[in-house]
């Protein structure tokens, strides 16, 4: 009797201590079977995330009093058909963030979103996932390469990824603004060429309406004087009820290379079900220059880009079976001209230029 009295205790002891306290295990277990045809080829694949991204993930929150909270978010991605995870270079490879909220709005730390990627993929439909993701036209560039001396292969100068970027210190303005939005970053490079970023995101969120403009620059290895990679992008959304429009604009630039994208799409509910459709167009401008190693600006190549263009087309359907889980489908269409080689999906080899491509995918999701 006395070790249960003395259990209770303790129990009543760390509850009122840890009742300001929460801690949530959470994830998404999202797998598709999926036909894609490059060109020639043909494959048929079991994939992982055809509308959301795979993962597992814990956060908490602490209530410190006086409106001051603390914060932590660990998220992992995993590859679900294979049990192996999305990024074997990172654990925490999704985010791994520490917080501080309040009146202010919030301090964030880590690992996390850049405020650039999610200016147009919040209003991508798609997502950024599945064969549709739009996230495929968001290009490093291959601006200005140098022939390197060892085996003449060619080296892409990027920005180094905007998805998500590491050693990240965002500001986050409070909710109660009106509808009213912004978030900042800087990154530090740590000295690794298109690591280092800033860049930030203001927008409007109020009933059905949602407008953004983001803009970002990476620093990263030079090429004829330049080493700043830019990256702006504009969207909107607004919901009528019966159906919400979505559409952005996104822009890429170094040096004397482009691309641009722009992209609209619809969702429309039926019954337990959503209908999706988009329509994105990829326009590809300037000059790719290609330089010997160790000679500077000498040019040893020219190749123009502007017919480099391609155009998108997709649909599809999601049914929640509950809250949590939902079966879909999804179909999409890439049209390629002149050298542009986008393809669907990211388990077929690369695809020949201006080659087509299509794919077709159907699929489980479920989260807890």
């Amino acid at each position: 009797m006395k070790k249960f009295a003395t259990l209770a205790v303790l129990a009543a002891i760390t509850g009122g201590a840890y009742a300001q306290s929460s801690v949530t295990l959470f994830g998404v277990v999202d797998e598709a079977a999926r036909y894609t045809k490059n060109g020639d080829f043909k494959q048929k694949a079991l994939v992982s995330g055809g509308i959301n991204t795979s993962r597992f993930g814990v956060r908490g929150i602490e209530d410190l009093g006086d409106g001051l909270k603390a914060g932590f978010w660990l998220e992992s991605g995993l590859n679900a058909d294979n049990g192996g995870n999305s990024d074997t270079t990172k654990f925490w490879n999704r985010r791994s963030t520490v917080s501080l909220l309040g009146n202010f709005g919030e301090i964030r730390l880590g690992r996390d979103y850049s405020p650039t990627y999610l200016g147009y993929t919040d209003y991508d439909v798609f997502g950024d996932n599945g064969i549709a993701a739009s996230g495929k036209f968001d290009l490093s560039l291959g601006v200005s390469r140098d022939t390197v001396a060892s085996g003449g292969t060619l080296t892409q100068y990027s920005s180094g990824g905007e998805t998500r970027l590491d050693n990240q210190i965002q500001y986050f303005t409070p909710s109660n603004l009106g509808g009213f939005y912004a978030r900042g970053s800087i990154a530090s490079g740590e000295a690794v060429a298109g690591k280092k970023y800033a860049g930030g995101r203001v927008g409007y969120g109020a009933g059905p309406l949602d407008v953004s403009v983001s803009y970002g620059q990476f620093t990263v290895a030079p090429a004829f004087g330049d080493d700043k990679f830019k990256t702006m992008d504009v969207g909107a959304s607004y919901d009528f009820g019966v159906v919400k429009l979505s559409g952005y604009y996104l822009q890429n630039k170094f040096v004397n290379q482009k691309i641009a994208t722009y992209s609209l799409g619809a969702t429309a509910p039926i019954g337990a079900g959503l209908v999706k459709a988009a329509y994105t167009h990829v326009n590809q401008s300037g000059i790719a220059a290609v330089t010997l190693a160790g000679t500077g600006a000498t040019t040893a190549g020219v190749t123009n880009l502007d017919a480099n263009d391609a155009d998108q087309f997709a649909v599809g359907y999601i049914y929640n079976l509950s809250k949590r889980t939902a079966v879909y489908g999804t179909a999409a269409y890439i049209k390629n001209k002149g050298a542009a080689q986008f393809s669907l999906g990211s388990t077929t080899p690369g695809i020949a230029a201006g080659a087509k491509s299509t794919a077709a995918e159907v699929g489980i999701r479920h989260s807890f």
